[in-house]
């Protein structure tokens, strides 16, 4: 039985020390391209890249912190996810206020840098996807994380689909719509994470 034990520590260590590797190399990712991202989306005047940058920058602190939470209790890691979950819902206040004040100052932005660096954003996402694929189950801190690396990647989509729109059109619109769009895929992963928490919270308090 002692064995046993020792035998199952020592592969819940191994499993945590995998997910620290892969939520580092992500979190290099996402702090690079969040630089990136911002810098284009303000060139750009593109309220659907500054969205896409902003998603990056929310992702850099859930990474951070599901690495910090990666050794913690069950219980532990639900409260960390109810925190991350409130960060992708303020993400999205924060895309509908942006979307609200292009409103009020229109400008049709450059469809060809949308374009081009939403490609490099999904090359970069499509990664941190690719890794974070195995891990997707663990628990409901890595569930959390694999929920904010698929909203990027279609994200990412969105935003190549609105540089397309702004360059048939020569408008700001398609940019804005596919802006407000990714405001309500945050609010939806949010209630995602936030409910799995919740879940998670309740079934280690019994």
């Amino acid at each position: 039985m002692a064995g046993c034990c020792e035998h199952d520590g020592e592969e819940l260590s191994a499993l945590r020390e995998r997910q620290s590797g892969v939520l580092k190399i992500v979190l290099g990712i996402n702090a690079v391209m969040f630089v990136v991202i911002v810098g284009a989306g303000l060139y750009a005047s593109s309220s659907a890249l500054l969205t896409d940058s902003l998603d990056n920058l929310g992702d850099v602190f859930t990474y951070a912190l599901s690495l910090w939470a990666v050794h913690l209790s069950a219980r532990a890691k639900a409260k960390v996810a109810f925190f991350k979950g409130g960060l992708i819902l303020l993400a999205a206040l924060a895309v509908l206020a942006q979307i609200g004040y292009k409103l009020v100052h229109p400008a049709v932005p450059l469809f060809e840098i949308m374009g081009l660096f939403s490609l490099l954003a999904l090359v970069a996402n499509g990664t941190c996807l690719t890794l974070l694929w195995r891990h997707r189950g663990d628990d409901v801190n890595m569930r959390s994380v694999w929920e904010c690396s698929r909203n990027d990647v279609a994200a990412n989509l969105a935003v190549f689909l609105a540089a397309a729109g702004v360059w048939l059109t020569d408008s700001a619109w398609p940019d804005l719509l596919v802006a407000f769009l990714l405001a309500l895929l945050f609010l939806r992963s949010a209630a995602r994470v936030l409910t799995s928490a919740r879940t998670t919270y309740r079934s280690e308090a019994g």
